[in-house]
Order: structure tokens, then sequence, then C-alpha cells
């Protein structure tokens, strides 16, 4: 395969008033706890920076929640619970309702927001915001659609009545990748189910879910109902895990750190959910149409700059389809331009943090010292100026990567598509399913009985057949295996937040 291996084109940005056009994003958007229905200064008076991923300069300070912040925000869901639980599911639906038209209202900002913080194009936080607002309009919904169950026992000496009640008070970890998503993916399904809950952002991107609980207050949740606690110390607030007033945890993140506090939270019989790494494969098989696989990296590789837990990281194309399929995507990178994410210009923003650009770099290194060819990109860019020190890679292409290499076992989480050719269709569904990991899957067939059979035969939560898109709030998400427990969204998503309750009267 050719070496077609060159840099991006970079947005302009050199001419730029950025401390204004920074100002404009950053005004009115809160930088203190939001407790008991306010934003409060932290305790012990600690703050943080949060960095621009494109100038690796700081944006802003922001309050940084203690021990003690933490469980005054556990007291406050406890004192808030028993009247949330309370209120007519109709009312909670309304508020869960407004939420999603302020979101619209704020699209911009919000937007906006996430690109600075994050550093992802503007068009991929753009598109965050209304995958966002879905979660607030379809709990809004479902608040009033919680069932239960009434019946004769089978030996007609009872009546079994089954009630469906909130679990109670729950700690929401998010990652730093989707600020804004992950945060509605959570709240609003505990909202909807009647739980108060107290959101711990990632310090990497607080400013995002500061704004949505100040959006929250503004629809009329009531004081305690939602805490947002942005720390630069995560176990601060994961302490709580070990008060037994806390009676659900949801976490998204990595395995380790997910297994770890799965692990604390067990010690009180806690209900769990977890979404953690992923180790996507995207296959094309010997009768896939390479024009719909290259149109799918688009969607599923590009967006967030490949920063996704559902990116496809293990390309595994049938030899006949892999020249075609590599120039096909050679030539989609080659369009991309590099630049800040809040730059409308720009199609590729920086990686979110400094230790993942350094990451995704070494999985590089690693692959070509294991013989992979670099036939674009590969590199750490130089775009001068302001963007010098940015957190940026090139979108890249490998080829001939070894079986061996770390970048087949490791979640990439970056612009980089790592090519592996078989000959043998069941060969392929093999390495798709040689993880330890099972979030998503991609699979490219023509014949719809051979695509659909592929798609049960790989060990995934999720697949998607023929196109680049997964994520839909009215459906569930989650993965197997190694990559989580549970489901967020759709009809089963209020299901984590609803414990089962029988009474059996006499017949």
């Amino acid at each position: 395969m050719a070496n077609n291996r060159q840099a991006p084109k970079n947005s302009s940005n050199a001419s730029r008033d950025d401390e204004s056009r920074y100002a404009t994003i950053l005004e009115g958007v809160p930088t203190d706890l939001l407790l008991r229905g306010e934003f409060r200064a932290a305790s012990g008076g600690e703050t943080f920076s949060v960095i621009n991923p494109a100038t690796d300069k700081p944006l802003v300070e922001v309050a940084s929640a203690s021990e003690a912040d933490a469980r005054q925000a556990l007291e406050d869901a406890c004192a808030a619970q028993e009247a949330w639980a309370a209120t007519a599911p109709r009312e909670r639906g309304e508020i869960l309702r407004r939420v999603f038209e302020l979101i619209h209202r704020d699209e911009e900002k919000l937007a906006h927001l996430q690109s600075l913080e994050m550093g992802r194009a503007l068009a991929d936080s753009k598109a965050e915001v209304g995958y966002s607002a879905e979660f607030f309009r379809w709990f809004s919904e479902e608040a009033v659609r919680i069932t239960g169950d009434y019946r004769i026992s089978p030996n007609g000496a009872s009546r079994v009545v089954v009630v469906r009640q909130p679990v109670g008070p729950v700690l929401a970890i998010t990652p730093w990748n989707f600020p804004l998503a992950m945060g509605a993916r959570k709240i609003a399904p505990a909202l909807a189910a009647g739980c108060p809950i107290i959101v711990k952002p990632a310090s990497k991107t607080p400013l995002t879910m500061l704004y949505l609980g100040k959006l929250l207050v503004e629809a009329g949740v009531p004081a305690g109902v939602v805490s947002v606690l942005p720390t630069a110390h995560s176990s601060e607030v994961s302490k709580l895990l070990d008060d037994d007033r806390l009676r659900k945890f949801t976490f998204t993140g990595s395995t380790e750190v997910g297994q770890m506090l799965a692990a604390k939270a067990a010690e009180t019989s806690m209900k769990v959910s977890l979404e953690l790494g992923g180790n996507a494969p995207f296959v094309v098989l010997s009768d896939g149409d390479v024009d719909k696989a290259v149109k799918a990296v688009k969607a599923a590789k590009l967006r967030n700059g490949g920063q996704v837990c559902i990116a496809p990281n293990r390309f595994i194309i049938h030899e006949d389809k892999a020249q075609d399929f590599v120039d096909g995507v050679v030539k989609l990178f080659a369009e991309l331009k590099l630049g800040e994410g809040t730059d409308a210009a720009t199609t590729l923003g920086p990686l979110a943090l400094r230790s993942q650009q350094e990451t995704v770099r070494d999985l590089v290194k690693d692959a070509t010292e294991r013989g992979a060819k670099v036939v674009f990109g590969g590199a750490i860019p130089d775009l001068g100026g302001e963007l010098s020190d940015g957190y940026f890679f090139e979108p890249t292409v490998l080829t001939d990567v070894p079986y061996d290499a770390d970048i087949v076992r490791d979640e990439i989480f970056g612009p980089v598509v790592a090519v592996t050719t078989f000959s043998d269709d069941s060969e392929a569904l093999e390495r798709a399913n040689d993880t330890i990991f099972g979030l998503a899957a991609y699979v490219f067939s023509e014949n719809l009985t051979k695509a659909l059979g592929a798609a049960e035969k790989i060990e995934s939560g999720m697949v998607a057949v023929n196109k680049g898109s997964l994520s839909d709030p009215s459906a569930p998400f989650g993965g197997v295996k190694q990559s989580g427990l549970g489901r967020e969204g759709g009809f089963t998503g209020i299901d984590e937040f609803l414990e089962e309750k029988l009474i059996s009267l006499e017949n």
C-alpha cells in the first residue's frame, strides 16, 4: 500500500482575540459547587484549573469539592428523598421536559462550552447537545409509565402486588469525553424514577455539567435533589460509597477504576451500573460495501477525535477489500482540518488530555516498531502559534498491523485507524471476540442474513450493521464481559433506579 503520509490542514486561528472569545463562552457559567439548590464555594475554599487542550493554558478556576461537601450533598439527598419520591410522576416529567427545552434554548452556549473545555470540533459538540437533550425528553415520558403487577398466586392463597419504588440516593461519576451526555443519561432516569442524585463530573470537563446544573435549578428541580461536585480529588467524593444511605452507584469511565469502585460499593450491597472500556471491532466481511464502511469511519471513529468508548478500535478488513478501504479512509482524513474546537472551520480538534496525546503516540510507535506501516499521519503535529502546545494528534492510518501490537489490545481513544486483514469470514468473527471487552461492534455485509448472523455471534452489548452510529436515547446502551453492568437509555434505563417490592395480601 502506498505511503500517503502527510499532515492535514490546520484551520486559521492566529488573528483572533481569544481572550474576548473565551470570556463570551464562559459568561454565566457557574464555577462553584451546586449544593442545596444554589452555587457555593467549596467548604475548604480549594479550586483547580480547567485547561484548554488546544493551548495548554488555564481557562478558569473551579471549586474543588471536599469530603465534607460530599457528605453534605448526601445529607441533602437523604432529606429530599421522601418528598421527591412522593412528587407526582407527571410533575417530575414536566420538570424533565423543561430541562429538555432549556438545553435547546442554550444549545449554542453548551456546544461552544464543550468544545472549549473538551477540545472537540464544534459540529460534534452540537450533536452531543441534541443527543443529551433527548434523554430528558425520553425520561420525561417514562416517568409516568412506571408499572407494577397485580395477580392471584398460583395456589390461590394470596394476592400478589408488586410495586416499583425509587432505589434511593444516587452517586454518579461521569467521564470527560462526553461532559453533557453522560450526565444526562444518568440524571434524567434517576429524577424520573424519584431518586435524588449527586454528580461528580470529570475534573477535565466540569464546566458543562455545572451549566447543566444551572438549567436543572431553573427547570424547578428542588434543592438537594441534584448536587454537582467537581473536584480535583476524586477520592473525596467516592468516599460516599462507604455510607449505607447511598443506594445506587452509576459510573462511566475506565474498567480499572470502575471495577475498583464497584468493589467498594458492594460492601454495602448497593445497586451498581457500570459503563467501562471498549475495544470495538470494525469488521468488513467478504461481501461488505467499502463505501458504506468508509462513510461509517467518519461517524464512528472521527466523532470526538476517536475519544469515544464505542469508537471502533480494531479494523478487521477482508483482504480483497483492504486496499479500497484504506484508500477511502486516507482520502477522508486528507480533508480534515486540525484546529481549536471552537473554530467553526475545525473538523478535528485536539485530544482532551496531554496524557491521552502521549498514549496515542506510544501506541502508534509500538505498532510501527512491530512492523506496521504508516500510510497517513502518525505523529504529533506542530501547528505553530497559540496551538503549538495543544494536545493534537494527526489523523492516522496504519496497515499491516501485527496481532501482538498494543494498539490491537488497548483502547486507543484517538483518531487512529489500525487495519488488519483476514481471508475467511469465520476468522474475522473469532478475532472480533478475542478481547476481554464487549461494548460495541460494527459489521459490514450486503447479505442481511449473514450480517445478522455475524451480529449475533459477536460478543458485544451493541452491534451496528452497515453504519457507524449506535447511540440512541430510546435504546439500551451497555456492554458485556468487562465492558460493564446494566443498561442506560431505552425502556430499561429507568429500571436501574427502581427496586421491586412485593406486597403479599391474604386472598
